[in-house]
This record gives structure tokens, sequence and C-alpha cells, in this order.
């Protein structure tokens, strides 16, 4: 094999164990902060599941009948989507699989006439819509990682404004839902108008007599309280889509490491069954040259069978390499 050729490989291969180094390294990171991202979603359970059953009793008394938040609307002629995605790539297909599926969801809104608004979370989400010409009502981005409650709310309050405005008369939210480390599925979910299921199955039963008394009156408590309810349940899904992106991000290094091992073993093997052959040949070439040779100089047989003791050598060691 000629030695610019050698290079190459060599060159390659190193390559390949660097990038295999750099992916190795965050595949550990990414694998931390799951573990960070999991006890985040653990902790905002409680405040959520209070605000639930707090909202829950309300409903239950009666409260809160005509506020915009629990008002089925009549018809819809335009949704909003809240997308969340991730700020960076390389995470397999975490981010394609949630763009693709709300880009899916609008698709299926025009052709029942309906039009859209798009309210984003997460560089990725921005650059893919607007790259495809969508309209974008705005953009939020730099938390996909570590996503905060004072997020959550700037959000929401974007949202609220379109649906409290009569500009949307529904409001879906898409995310990754963090099932386990293994396992994560995307959810398109009704975000507002808040559907009877969301607020507790057992409303009519508190309505009968749940015995709570409430100051002030509980339309005013709800009042409060639902933008509270669409706050928390947006920071939820925020650091759901976190521990995903963490985990879809931990497998998918996981494989390119492994890919990048796959790949300098069998570079190996080529380069150096590429180096026997190249030895083969030069004692072939050597043993022809003998032959033309006179054998009466007894100091080029020497040279000859010094050369040749060297080829074997090499050739026995690239064997054992490979």
């Amino acid at each position: 094999m000629a030695g610019g050729q050698e290079r190459i490989l060599r060159r390659r291969i190193s390559s390949i164990d660097a990038t295999k180094k750099i992916t190795r390294a965050m595949e550990l990171i990414a694998a931390s902060r799951i573990v960070k991202a999991q006890g985040r979603v653990q902790a905002a359970k409680p405040y959520s599941e209070k605000v639930t059953a707090v909202i829950t009793n309300l409903a239950g008394g009666g409260a809160g009948v005509d506020h915009p938040l629990l008002t089925q609307p009549e018809q819809v002629s335009r949704v909003a989507y809240v997308v969340i995605a991730a700020d960076r790539g390389l995470c397999g297909g975490y981010n394609n699989n949630v763009l693709r599926a709300v880009e899916r969801a609008i698709a299926a809104d025009k052709a029942q006439g309906r039009d859209y608004a798009l309210v984003l979370s997460g560089k990725k989400a921005a650059g893919y819509f607007s790259f495809r010409g969508y309209e974008v009502h705005a953009a939020y981005e730099g938390f996909s990682d570590q996503p905060n409650y004072s997020d959550a709310k700037a959000m929401a309050e974007s949202v609220a404004e379109l649906f409290e405005n009569g500009q949307v008369q529904q409001v879906q939210l898409a995310y990754t839902r963090f099932i386990s480390m293994g396992s994560q599925e995307v959810a398109v979910d009704q975000f507002m108008p808040l559907e009877a299921s969301e607020i507790g199955a057992d409303a009519a039963e508190d309505a009968d007599g749940g015995g709570y008394e409430f100051e002030p009156e509980p339309a005013e408590i709800l009042g409060r309280l639902l933008p509270r309810y669409a706050e928390a349940r947006l920071y939820a899904a925020l650091l759901e889509s976190s521990a995903s992106e963490h985990a879809a991000r931990q497998r998918a290094m996981k494989a390119a490491t492994d890919n990048a091992e796959d790949l300098k073993v069998n570079l190996t093997r080529i380069m150096n069954r590429a180096r026997q052959d190249s030895i083969t040949t030069e004692i072939m070439e050597i043993v022809s040259g003998a032959e033309a040779m006179s054998k009466d100089d007894d100091g080029l047989e020497d040279v000859i069978a010094q050369s040749l003791e060297g080829s074997f050598t090499a050739l026995a060691s690239d064997r054992n390499d490979a």
C-alpha cells in the first residue's frame, strides 16, 4: 500500500477516535442531567396536584361557569399550538417527532378550514417552522435544558392573551411526555379551554354538598387560580420535555459512540490488510530481483536476506494486530 493512502487511513482513524471521545463525554453529561430533570418533574407535581384539587372543588361548587378558560366554544375557526422542542440537536428524533406531529395537526386543521397560530419554545422549533414559511406568533428559546417557572409564566401569558381576546378559540399543547428512561412519547393535548376531565371527574359530586366555604367568592378565586393552573401545566410540560430531551440525547450519543468504535475497528483491519498485501508484493519483488541478479555476489545475497527478514517480520506483526 502506498504511504499516502496509509496516512489517510491513519488520519481517519485518529479523527474517529477523537469524535468517539466527544460523543462519550456528551453521553455521560446527558445521563447525569436526566436524573436532575427527573427530580424537577417530581418536585413540580405536588403544586400542580394541589391547584387541580382546589379548582375541582371550586368547579364542583358551580363557580366560574362563564370563565373563558372553562367555556367550550361553539365554533373553532383558529387554533393555537404551543410547541415545546429543544434549543440544540444531537438528540436523535426528539425534535422531529414533535415538530412533525404539529405539522400534521395543522394540515388536518387546514383541511377543515381552520387557521392556526404558533407559540414556540426552542430554537429548533423556531428554525423548523420559520424555514417552512409558517406563521409564528411568538418564539421563546434558551431554557430547554433547564426551564424555570418564569419561562412557563411568560409563555402562558402570551397564549392566554391570544385565547381571551378571541384571536384563537382553542389551544393545543405539543410536547414530549417522559414515561421512563427508555420510553418517551409525543403528546398533542388540548390546553385551552380546560376540559372537564382536566379539572377532575368528581366535580359533580362536590356540587351536591362538598361542605366547603370560600372567602372571597368562589368565582373570584377561580378567576385568579385558572391562570396559575395553566402556568403550572405548561411548566410541567416543559420539565417533562427537558427530561425527554436528555434521555434522547443520551441514547443518541451512546449509539454514535458505538458506531465510532465499530468504524475504527473496521478501518484498522482494512489498513492492516492493505499493509500485508503491500509487504507481500515487496517480498515478491525482492525474490524476483534476486533471481535476476548474479548469484556470485555474496554481499548482495546478504542484503537480500536482510530485506526478506525485515519484510517477514513486518508481515507477522500486522497479522497479529489484525
